[in-house]
């Protein structure tokens, strides 16, 4: 296993078109999803030390949920979680763990993560990210991997290669953002589009860089605290610092402004996991296509549902077709899954008449 491999793991949002089941105490990446027996932030952890020294996988997560990682990755070391005092969008929190990295190891070459996906092959997915980091280790590169679009999906961004190319490892002409239906199949008939998974590899020296050239604001804030990272009065600086960041994303901060991006078009199955519905698809049905967790079930003409409650809970249905239905302690959801993108303005309803403890 090569030494010089990091990865930086996200494990910092709320995932709030998750709610009830995930919420800002006990948000979706430490929940089982999927029924597997493991949570999706273990998952992806364990998927990821296939290729990365266990040692080498950074946890960048906010501060509240510190003990939540330990408890559900046993072995990790203080070093390793890296803790965001404030919500501030995903280009601070990299830059910092980028820093950090640097500082330690300045030939590391690393793959920036999110901690909820659902990735199947993960044989493939390792092939991918080993092909990604070598040429990122020869080459001044950031790259991300593209999913080729299997239908005109609105809730992604895309990625636009330049078709002239003919090597596995494409240049990238230009970042799109999420399209209307008929754009998104405009896309799709061009050929050369592919869907944007947020799932980036770059040496720290390219990656820290392009913060230097394209976001020198931010780049400065976080420079002055080089000194103290991974020492012990590094907590200090960034209780001060932090907060004075930005809050901007890694796409808007550096991808999309950069001339030295590259995408490879990867091998496996991908589903971000944003919604019931995305989780819905990725599930097991029966044959009137509903997806049950947990729950035990008597359905009568009842089809096309998304059913999770406690383990060994008896849910009965009758009538009800495509519907997301959730149990979760002091709430129950019944919600249409065609308007699920409203969960979380509803989880705000929710919160505003009957208290922020509910969210």
């Amino acid at each position: 296993m090569n030494k010089n491999y990091y990865a930086i793991l996200m494990a910092g949002g709320v995932g709030s078109r998750f709610w009830p089941v995930s919420t800002q105490d006990f948000p979706k990446q430490f929940h089982d999803m999927l029924g597997t027996g493991d949570t999706l932030i273990q998952k992806t952890f364990n998927r990821l030390s296939d290729l990365i020294p266990k040692e080498n996988i950074f946890i960048l997560t906010n501060e509240r949920y510190n003990d939540l990682v330990f408890e559900q990755i046993p072995g990790i070391t203080k070093r390793q979680v890296v803790l965001e005092p404030a919500m501030r969008n995903t280009a601070p929190c990299i830059l910092y763990a980028s820093l950090k990295i640097q500082k330690e190891n300045p030939d590391a070459v690393m793959i920036v993560a999110p901690s909820d996906h659902w990735i199947e092959d993960e044989k493939a997915f390792s092939n991918n990210v080993k092909k990604a980091l070598d040429f990122c280790s020869e080459n001044d590169a950031l790259m991300t991997l593209g999913i080729t679009p299997t239908f005109p999906n609105t809730g992604y961004g895309y990625i636009e290669f330049n078709k002239s190319n003919t090597s596995d490892i494409k240049s990238v002409n230009q970042f799109r953002e999420k399209p209307d239906y008929q754009t998104a199949q405009s896309f799709i008939k061009q050929g050369n589009f592919l869907w944007n998974a947020g799932i980036f590899m770059w040496s720290a020296d390219s990656v820290i860089k392009a913060f230097k050239s394209n976001q020198p604001e931010l780049f400065s804030l976080f420079q002055q605290g080089f000194d103290v990272y991974n020492t012990d009065f590094e907590d200090d600086f960034i209780r001060d610092n932090y907060g004075k960041a930005e809050n901007i994303s890694v796409d808007y901060a550096i991808m999309e402004k950069s001339k030295n991006v590259f995408v490879l078009p990867a091998d496996f199955d991908w589903n971000d996991l944003g919604t019931w519905g995305s989780l819905y698809d990725k599930l097991d049905k029966d044959d009137d296509k509903n997806a049950v967790v947990n729950a035990q079930t008597l359905a009568e003409d009842a089809s096309g549902n998304m059913i999770r409650s406690k383990k060994g809970k008896i849910v009965v249905v009758d009538g009800i077709k495509d519907y997301i239905i959730v149990d979760k302690d002091d709430v129950l959801l019944i919600f249409p899954k065609e308007k699920e993108q409203n969960i979380k303005k509803t989880l705000q309803n929710v919160k505003d008449k009957f208290g922020e403890h509910y969210g």
